[in-house]
């Protein structure tokens, strides 16, 4: 239950969003930002280690069958671990939350790289997959209550393309790491996992140094907290940029709450943004669509329909495209705008995925991945921008949830029913080994993938330059712009 404990007004967001870029700022994309890298080298990873793991001698003697439980298991943690760690972030906070999501995706692996049995490896991967899962809420609720305005699109989009450096350095690990003549193979799958377990303990220690948000400590009734904290981020960044910082004259009059009833955040979700929910819920199922569709298929595709025997650096370029598209687009998302970037990126990369399922029976091993490349490049920074709209497009006291919730949505979409899908498409292909029944797959994709970009031309909000308050005013806010000062700010409106 919601219990009101004061009212105050703030200018604290427009200090927040007055700042320039920072070497401080820095320690806040690396001490966040670095979660994205930990999942794509997990994903990776575990695709790579399936004949390690099957193997009695060297692995746990998994079938198959169980291969693929695995990571159905993984996916169904980071679906329910995003929903639960997501509401605790908007209940407990952001740094509470980022920092225990960490710990337990780092327990986790360890527990991974030391399964005795498949019951152990089940476990484990259901605590990392949770561990993920929490990590996404909470991190991107931090780091767009922290980031600039004007930095916030281009970070945000770079930030969750940086997955694709986790899954190039996965990609290449497993190289030597499955090679019997670099290393014993009994040890070489679980040493892949404890490596994943010292990076998130460097991380870890990076991160305990990022502040809690200003933004919900106001909110929660710790206004004195989010003043110290935000007078000690403005003479750092001061100090680091040189600039003397302006004043601000937009304030905002929030009534605090210790808590927010679950009850009141799904109806915000449901209710007062349902034009937002179509929205994030097709750009969310679209891309999971779309990289099932594709990279889910790959690995299989290249050896069993082209005769490829190592995958590692097919992979590893893939991933490569996907990073650079991300970090290279990601300043037009600032500048171009978030709906026209959304709605190309969603449509271009959808119609090429198409055409390739037409013309899938004429590529080799390296026309298809150079293909993957060119969709991808753009198909990323899209990715990328529909958990930047989650996190932007609804009120602060429900942010973390709503990322949870539309996470949980797309992982499940992509994760759960696109495998079962898209296995079945390869099974058959390679009973009659025609790859062109794979296609049917890339179709699916290519519709959700462009439906996802018409409906963000037709609802997508343009959120570049803008406020988190002023995209979504906070639930405790006072409705008066007199009361508030609020400088005449707007609201977005739909393009």
């Amino acid at each position: 239950m919601a219990v009101e404990t004061g009212r105050i007004t703030t200018d604290i967001p427009a200090r927040l969003d007055r700042l320039p870029w920072a070497r401080w700022h820095w320690l806040v994309v690396i001490g966040l930002g670095t979660v994205w890298i930990l999942d794509g080298l997990e994903v990776t990873i575990v695709g790579s280690m399936s004949d390690a793991l099957a193997d009695p001698k060297t692995g746990l003697g998994m079938t198959s069958f169980q291969v693929g439980m695995a990571g159905a298991v993984y996916v169904a943690g980071a679906c329910l671990g995003a929903l639960f760690f997501g509401q605790l972030t908007d209940r407990l906070g952001r740094k509470k939350l980022f920092l225990i999501t960490l710990a337990v995706y780092t327990f986790a692996t360890v527990l991974t790289a030391f399964s005795m049995n498949p019951m152990w490896y089940f476990g484990a991967r259901f605590l990392t997959g949770a561990g993920i899962g929490g990590e996404y809420a909470a991190i991107n609720s931090a780091i767009d209550e922290l980031i600039p305005a004007k930095y916030r699109g281009r970070v945000d989009v770079a930030i969750n393309g940086s997955f694709w450096v986790g899954a190039a350095g996965g990609a290449i690990l497993t190289i030597p790491l499955l090679d019997p003549t670099v290393i014993n193979q009994e040890w070489g799958w679980r040493l892949a996992f404890g490596l994943g377990a010292i990076l998130a303990v460097g991380i870890l220690v990076v991160r305990r140094n990022v502040p809690e948000s200003p933004r919900w400590l106001f909110i929660h009734g710790h206004e004195d907290r989010a003043e110290e904290i935000v007078r000690e981020i403005e003479g750092t960044v001061s100090s680091e940029s040189g600039k003397t910082l302006h004043d601000v004259s937009d304030t905002i009059t929030i009534r605090q709450r210790k808590s927010i009833g679950i009850g009141l955040i799904a109806r915000t979700v449901f209710t007062m943004y349902p034009k937002r929910t179509v929205l994030c819920f097709s750009l969310f199922v679209g891309q999971a669509f779309l990289y099932n569709a594709f990279f889910f298929t790959y690995g299989d595709t290249l050896t069993t329909f082209m005769g490829v025997k190592q995958t590692g650096w097919y992979i590893a370029v893939f991933a490569l495209s996907n990073f650079l598209g991300a970090l290279l687009l990601s300043r037009l998302f600032d500048s171009i705008g978030r709906v026209k970037m959304i709605t190309a990126t969603y449509v271009l990369s959808g119609a090429l995925l198409g055409i390739t399922g037409f013309f899938l029976g004429s590529f080799s091993a390296v026309t298809l991945t150079l293909m993957g490349a060119i969709i991808f490049f753009m198909a990323s920074a899209g990715a990328s921008a529909a958990y930047l709209t989650a996190s932007e497009v609804f009120p602060m006291e429900t942010r973390a949830l709503c990322i949870a919730f539309f996470y949980a949505i797309g992982t499940a979409a992509g994760g759960i029913s696109g495998p079962l899908l898209f296995g079945y498409l390869i099974e058959q292909a390679s009973a009659s080994m025609d790859i062109t029944q794979i296609s049917v797959g890339y179709y699916l994709g290519a519709v959700l993938m462009i439906g996802g970009g018409i409906v963000e031309a037709l609802l997508g909000v343009k959120a570049e330059g803008q406020s988190l308050e002023s995209i979504a005013q906070p639930l405790t806010a006072e409705d008066s712009s007199s009361e508030s000062g609020s400088g005449g700010r707007t609201a977005p409106q739909p393009a």
